[in-house]
């Protein structure tokens, strides 16, 4: 690892890019050159691969060199900030139009920089002379609330750059506003050459099914909110954090307010450093936040997608992914949050609550990025649901309840391969539960001296049984609230009832002894 601690955002002039962002400058230009002057172009790259660095350095050579304006977007006003910034630091004098600029001076700039809907605003009002503009940069591109201003810049080249070329809205795809893609460098790249730090994944396999996808495409806040502020989910974050994260600086993401403000009470319960953060914090607020954040090695901090974009805390350990997500885009940023490198840093952690690797993949996977942006559709259309993706994994039983039956060699009992084994004997399905019954009745006597220990540790399987249960309702395509809260009593009632008078006949066949 490097001595490398100066973010890529922090450089300063052209002689100090890397090979590869002169290498995509290049390529852009050469677009400029071969191309008409309403063409859209777009440019991938990886967070934390320096986009801004790179349209920062083709805004100073295109001004140098042309005799026309320039045009950053951005979607909130924290990046118009960051932007102009890093414009300045190049030596790009810039003018931020936002909503209190004023805009008597605008001649004397040749560069500016806005936000979506200010421009928006502004462009309709007539506020803003944009006759000049010959070039337009949108940052975070795959964000379709810019689309809708297109029609201002009929005679200007359009750069779009973003880290995942697939809109926001998957009514809307990127190939219908953007004429080709460059595609960046890789994250394996940068990770190799030691730009970004290696995420090690924790996933966990989660029941998700109760979860609802809304007219954008993902899941519902209230769904979300629903599953994700059960004691249950709650305590697995708890104990996920105290597994692979304790004492160090983390970052939660979760899917509503409701969501995060029970983590905070969480973690706030068992002690833990731990601050909230959401959209509708002050900017006083927000600053304290982030500064105690920054300045507070094993802080913790829970949010709500606020700081996917626009947001560079290099001293992250740890991304929880306290939430599921349908958006390839929003994976990659939430992850992103944590891979900036710093001395002493080249990996950091991911704790995946929401399947989202299982969904996606890992971050960082060779993904056709080409295909992704010309057949958005087809890409989608190959993602599992929470069905598929549930159907694929084994139930196991937490470490600290797995310790309890410690003389059993095999505590997983397969519902779904018991099913199909009754369809094909031309079976009762009720024996499928009856099987599995007497399983559970026979690692609680492994593991137990008399019946009340047996009948105690059944009391232990609550989880193991509902996950069998539910099993068997999708195998019967049965799954109303009401049958699933019935049989899952049943099964207790019998499970005991099981235990009380086959105890003594099958302590003896386990231990070859009667009990005492």
């Amino acid at each position: 690892m490097s001595d490398r601690t100066t973010e890529l955002q922090e450089k300063k002039t052209g002689k100090d890019l890397y090979s590869y962002q002169k290498g995509a400058i290049n390529k852009i230009f050469k677009s400029f050159e071969d191309a008409p002057e309403d063409y859209h172009l777009l440019y991938q790259l990886p967070t934390g691969g320096g986009k801004t660095v790179i349209f920062s350095e083709i805004v100073r050579q295109y001004l140098k060199h042309h005799n026309k304006k320039v045009l950053v977007m951005t979607h909130r006003i924290e990046l118009c900030k960051q932007t102009s910034n890093m414009l300045t630091g190049f030596g790009v004098q810039n003018k931020v139009v936002d909503s209190k600029a004023n805009l008597d001076d605008q001649n004397k700039y040749s560069c500016f920089v806005a936000m979506v809907e200010t421009l928006n605003n502004r462009l309709n009002e007539d506020k803003l002379d944009i006759s000049d503009i010959g070039l337009v940069i949108i940052d975070e591109a795959h964000y379709n609330s810019f689309t809708k201003l297109f029609k201002f810049f009929e005679k200007s080249f359009i750069l779009g750059v973003t880290a995942t070329p697939l809109s926001s809205n998957i009514k809307l795809p990127m190939k219908d506003n953007y004429n080709e893609l460059i595609v960046g460098e890789t994250i394996e790249s940068l990770i190799e050459n030691e730009f970004l730090a290696r995420a090690e994944v924790f996933a966990y396999n989660m029941g998700l099914t109760s979860l609802e996808v809304g007219s954008n495409g993902d899941y519902t806040v209230k769904s979300s909110e629903d599953l994700y502020t059960n004691s249950n989910m709650l305590n697995q974050l708890l104990q996920a954090y105290e597994k692979h994260s304790k004492g160090k600086k983390t970052l939660i993401f979760n899917n509503g307010i409701n969501t995060s403000l029970h983590v905070f009470d969480t973690f706030r319960s068992a002690g833990y450093p731990i601050a909230h953060l959401d959209n509708t914090a002050t900017k006083k607020q927000r600053k304290q936040i982030l500064k105690w954040f920054k300045e507070t090695p094993d802080a913790i901090l829970t949010s709500v997608s606020i700081l996917t974009t626009g947001f560079d805390e290099p001293t992250v350990d740890t991304i929880i992914l306290n939430r599921a997500t349908k958006s390839l885009t929003l994976y990659y940023q939430m992850i992103g949050r944590g891979s900036r490198i710093l001395k002493n840093k080249s990996k950091f952690n991911v704790i995946d609550l929401g399947n989202n690797y299982h969904r996606f993949g890992p971050w960082g996977a060779d993904l056709d990025w080409q295909r992704i942006f010309n057949s958005p559709d087809y890409y989608m259309d190959k993602l599992l649901n929470d069905d598929e993706i549930e159907s694929k994994f084994r139930h196991e039983m937490p470490e600290e309840l797995r310790a309890e039956f410690a003389n059993s060699e095999e505590v997983y009992f397969d519902i779904k391969e018991t099913y199909k084994d009754s369809v094909i004997n031309g079976e009762s399905s009720k024996v499928v539960l009856e099987r599995s019954i007497a399983q559970h009745a026979k690692i609680c006597i492994e593991n137990s001296e008399d019946v009340y220990d047996a009948i105690a540790l059944a009391k232990m399987l609550g989880e193991d049984i509902d996950h069998r249960i539910e099993s068997y309702a999708k195998c019967i395509s049965r799954s109303t609230h009401n049958f699933l809260s019935w049989l899952k009593d049943d099964y207790r009632k019998k499970l005991n009832s099981y235990l009380r008078e086959n105890f003594d006949v099958l302590f003896k066949e386990i231990h070859g002894r009667p009990a005492e």
